[in-house]
C-alpha cells in the first residue's frame, strides 16, 4: 500500500504542509513520508496531542513518522486520515546545551577522513566545531539522532553492521551523529568514545540528550573508561528474604523474565520487548490461573532447573521438552523422580527441583508460576529488553525469584493442546511487502521467496540473522533512518536479511523488503538456530491468521 497526497497545496503564497505519502509496514503499522525535519516534528506533535482512533504508538525519524495501530483495520483508517492532516504550524526545538567530552580514536576515524576528504584532524575539527541538535530518538534508549550545522561529515553506514559496538561510541551515519548508550549491534562509522551516561533510568529525564537538546562534543586526550551501567531496575529481594518462589539451580543457555512487553514508548527509543512467543506465555499463565500478562520465565534450548521455595503451581509451554522432577531428600537422604506433562498445571512442592530437557522441536519454552514472577516494573513492564538493558538481568544460578499476586482465578486451567513447532524441516512464514520493497527488482523479490534461509548462530532476541543467496538492491544510496516493527526483514548492503524480533532497534537505515504478519511472529520465535525458513507472500496485505498452528513446508504444499 502506497497512498500519495500529490503536490502540496497553497493558501495564497504559503505552502500548506501535508504528508507526502503513506506506506504500509506489515499489517498493523503505517509509515508517513514527509518533506523534512520540521514536518516530521509537526506530525509527531500533532499525533501525540490528538491521537487518531486505534493509534498505539508514534515514532519520528529522519523523513518519516511510524504510526502503530491496534488492528489492520485501524492501520488502514489511520493511513487515510494522515494524508489530510495540516502540518503548517511550526515546531520549535528549545532544549538546553549538553557538552560531551570525547576521545577521538574510533576504529573508523581514518575511513571517515578518507570518505569526506577532511583527513583525521579535519574530521575531529568538523565534528567538535559545530553544535548538533537532537532531532529525534531511536534505535535504542538514549540514542539521539543529532543534526549538525553543515553537511561536511555526511558518510554512509558500514556495508555490514557490527554485531557489537562498545557503549559510549561516538558515531556518524548519513547526516547524523550519535552516541551508542550501551553495547549493541550497529552499522554507524565509529570516530570516538565518551564516558557520558546517555541513558540512566535513575534520572528524572533518563536521556542525557533528548529531542530538542543541543549538543557540543569537546575533544579530550585522556582515555576514558565508561563506568559500570547502573541497574535498570530496583534491586531484587535477597534470596534469604523470599518466602515463596523459585530458586534458579541452573539457568540453561539463556533464561529471562518476560511478560507481554512495554508498549507506547518508541519516542524514548524503547522497544516493546516481551515474550517472543506470546501465545505460549498466555497459555502458561492461563494454566496456572494468572493474568495473561503476568511475568514468567522464557528459556531457550533446555537446561533450565528450578527448585521450589514453598509449594508452587507451575506450567511449562512452548517448545516440547521432557519435564522431570526430583524430590527433596527424605530423612534417609533418598530422592525419587517423576515426570509431568507439557501444557498442564502441576505442583512443585517445597524443595523439589524441576528440570527442562532439550526441546524435541521448537526453541523457546515458558515457565509460569502461580502468582507470576515478581520483578520491578520499568515503564509499565517486567520484561527484560536485551537490546536496551532495561528490565531484570538474565537469570543466574542461586538467584531466587519471588512469586507474586498476579493470579486471577481461584482455580488452575485444564491441560491444553499445543501447536506443532518447527523441527528439522522448513518453516514457512507469511509476509507482506515491506515499505521499501521497491528497492528490489522482481528477480530479487522472487529470490527472496524461492529459497530456504538458514538461521545463523549470531541470532538472538534482537533479530534473526539469515544466510542464503544474497539479495541485490535495484536502488543504490542510503535510506534515511526510519521506524520499524517486529517482523520487519531488513536487508543490509551485503544482501542477507535480518528478521527483527521483540528487542529490535526501533529505527533502522536498511530497506525493509517484507514484514512477517504479526500473528506468525510466535511461530518465528520457535525456529531454532540452524533451522530453515521460507517466506511466502500472504494472500492480502491485511492477512492475520488467528490459529496458533505451525506452517511447515509439507503443509504449505498441500
Amino acid at each position: 500500500m502506497i497512498e500519495t497526497a500529490g503536490e502540496p497545496p497553497k493558501v495564497g503564497n504559503a505552502t500548506v504542509h501535508k504528508v507526502r505519502s503513506v506506506r504500509a509496514v506489515g499489517t498493523r503499522a503505517v509509515l508517513a513520508e514527509l518533506s523534512g525535519t520540521q514536518d516530521v516534528l509537526a506530525l509527531q506533535a500533532l499525533l501525540l496531542e490528538k491521537p487518531l482512533p486505534g493509534q498505539q504508538d508514534v515514532l519520528a525519524a529522519a523523513e518519516t513518522v511510524l504510526v502503530k495501530a491496534d488492528s489492520p483495520a485501524s492501520a488502514r483508517r489511520i493511513a487515510a486520515r494522515l494524508l489530510h492532516l495540516d502540518l503548517t504550524a511550526p515546531v520549535r526545538l528549545d532544549g538546553g546545551l549538553v557538552v560531551i567530552d570525547t576521545v577521538y580514536d574510533g576504529e573508523d576515524l581514518a575511513e571517515v577522513g578518507r570518505l569526506t576528504g577532511l583527513g583525521t584532524e579535519g574530521v575531529i575539527s568538523a565534528h567538535s566545531g559545530q553544535v548538533w541538535t537532537v532531532a529525534f530518538a531511536g534505535f535504542a534508549p538514549g540514542f539521539g539522532y543529532m543534526v549538525g550545522e553543515n553537511q561536511q561529515l555526511e558518510v554512509p553506514r558500514r556495508s555490514s553492521p557490527r554485531t557489537a559496538v562498545p557503549a559510549g561510541s561516538v558515531a556518524l551515519a548519513g547526516n547524523y551523529s550519535a552516541v551508542y548508550p550501551r553495547r549493541s549491534p550497529g552499522g554507524w562509522q565509529l570516530i570516538g568514545r565518551t564516558n557520558a551516561r546517555m541513558w540512566d533510568l535513575n534520572r528524572d529525564q533518563p536521556a542525557l540528550a533528548a529531542p530538542g537538546h543541543r549538543v557540543q562534543f569537546r575533544p579530550v586526550r585522556d582515555a576514558v573508561t565508561l563506568a559500570p551501567e547502573p541497574a535498570g531496575t530496583a534491586p531484587e529481594p535477597a534470596a534469604a528474604d523470599v518466602a515463596s518462589g523459585l530458586r534458579i539451580v541452573a539457568p540453561g543457555l539463556q533464561s529471562l523474565v518476560e511478560d507481554l512487553g512495554r508498549h507506547g514508548h518508541s519516542g524514548l527509543g524503547v522497544s516493546a520487548a516481551g515474550a517472543l512467543d506470546r501465545a505460549s506465555l498466555r497459555r502458561a499463565n492461563r494454566l496456572v490461573g494468572n493474568a495473561p500478562s503476568a511475568a514468567a520465565i522464557e528459556t531457550v534450548a533446555g537446561g533450565l532447573k528450578v527448585q521450589a521455595v514453598a509449594d508452587q503451581v507451575l506450567a511449562v509451554t512452548g517448545a516440547p521438552s521432557a519435564l522431570s522432577i526430583e524430590s527433596a531428600p527424605d530423612s534417609a537422604g533418598e530422592t525419587w523422580h517423576r515426570t509431568v506433562p507439557m501444557a498442564a498445571p502441576f505442583a512443585l512442592l517445597d524443595g523439589e527441583t524441576l528440570s527442562l530437557g532439550a526441546p524435541r522441536s521448537g526453541f523457546r519454552s515458558y515457565l509460569a508460576v502461580r502468582g507470576g514472577v515478581v520483578a520491578a516494573l520499568v515503564l509499565g513492564s517486567r520484561s527484560t529488553d536485551t537490546m536496551s538493558g532495561i528490565g531484570p538481568a538474565p537469570l543466574t544460578a542461586g538467584q531466587v525469584l519471588a512469586a507474586g499476586g498476579e493470579a486471577e482465578s481461584g482455580v488452575v486451567g485444564a491441560p491444553e493442546l499445543q501447536p506443532d513447532y518447527p523441527g528439522t524441516g522448513v518453516t514457512v512464514l507469511d509476509v507482506v511487502p515491506g515499505p521499501r520493497a521497491d528497492w528490489f527488482d522482481q528477480a530479487a523479490l522472487d529470490s527472496f521467496t524461492a529459497q530456504d534461509w538458514s538461521v545463523l548462530p549470531q541470532s538472538n532476541r534482537v533479530g534473526m540473522r539469515l544466510d542464503g543467496t544474497a539479495l541485490q538492491r535495484s536502488r543504490q544510496g542510503e535510506l534515511p533512518s526510519e521506524g520499524t516493527v517486529a517482523g520487519a526483514l531488513q536487508v543490509p548492503p551485503e544482501g542477507l536479511p535480518v528478521l527483527f524480533l521483540a528487542d529490535h532497534p526501533i529505527t533502522g537505515g536498511y530497506p525493509v523488503i517484507a514484514v512477517v504478519v504479526d500473528s506468525q511472529l510466535d511461530l518465528a520465535a520457535q525456529v531454532p538456530i540452524g533451522g530453515k525458513i521460507r517466506f511466502r507472500w500472504a494472500e492480502s496485505a491485511t492477512t492475520e491468521h488467528g490459529n496458533e498452528a505451525a506452517t511447515t513446508e509439507e503443509e504449505a504444499s498441500n
